[in-house]
């Protein structure tokens, strides 16, 4: 039987701590939340591996690593209102619950969202609100957001959600690069009309459906 205590002291010290992930109102968060309540039962054995783990659908739960970096870099206050695009079975969305005020959760998939609904109560998480949508589109009747998480790699990011970010709000994800194997994550902040962006690091994380870029025409 999978000690899971273990593997998430092992999972911090092995895989986040070594890859500069030193907030430590997250590193606290991670070491309290269950990671494998949040995946299939037959895959529970392996929530805390360095890797994306399916969870169904072609969907998968993001690496430690990059996941942990994404919202380190999102800079999370008690104050502050977050959205997670792609939320999937909730792990991101949890796990910011710990760091802001509240989170809305946007799913595309009902039975993933679902899923998330019913591991949130059994945790007793309720500051989280689950929301049945097109990821791409955000939830702009809930904006703005002080933080975006996308959970998952995308070749573009939608302006519908850019647009979702508060004046200082910051957005992380992954951006496929052109041969969607290795991508980088990028961090998005807000600074009035201005919204700019930097490259974090990279990463293999697996694309996103519904992400593709707005279709352009040359005449």
């Amino acid at each position: 039987m999978t000690d899971f205590a273990l593997a998430r002291r092992n999972m911090i010290d092995g895989q986040l701590r070594p890859n500069r992930v030193t907030n430590t109102a997250l590193l606290a968060a991670i070491a309290d939340l269950p990671r494998e309540r949040f995946l299939p039962d037959g895959l529970r054995s392996v929530a805390y591996a360095d890797d994306d783990v399916p969870i169904g659908g072609g969907r998968f739960l993001m690496e430690p690593m990059v996941l942990a970096r994404l919202i380190q870099t999102l800079q999370p206050t008690m104050d502050g209102k977050a959205l997670v695009v792609a939320s999937g079975r909730g792990y991101g969305a949890a796990l910011l619950s710990r760091l802001v005020k509240s989170v809305v959760a946007l799913e595309s998939d009902a039975a993933l969202a679902g899923s998330a609904e019913q591991t949130m109560k059994a945790l007793r998480i309720d500051n989280v609100q689950q929301v049945v949508g097109p990821m791409e589109a955000g939830v702009p009747a809930m904006a703005p957001y002080d933080n975006i998480l996308i959970e998952g790699a995308v070749r573009e990011i939608p302006q519908a959600i850019l647009d979702q970010l508060a004046e200082g709000g910051r957005l992380a994800t992954v951006v496929a690069g052109s041969n969607e194997i290795l991508g980088v994550a990028q961090l998005m902040m807000r600074e009035g009309t201005v919204t700019s962006g930097r490259p974090l690091f990279d990463a293999g994380t697996p694309i996103l459906p519904g992400f593709a870029p707005p279709q352009r025409f040359s005449f």
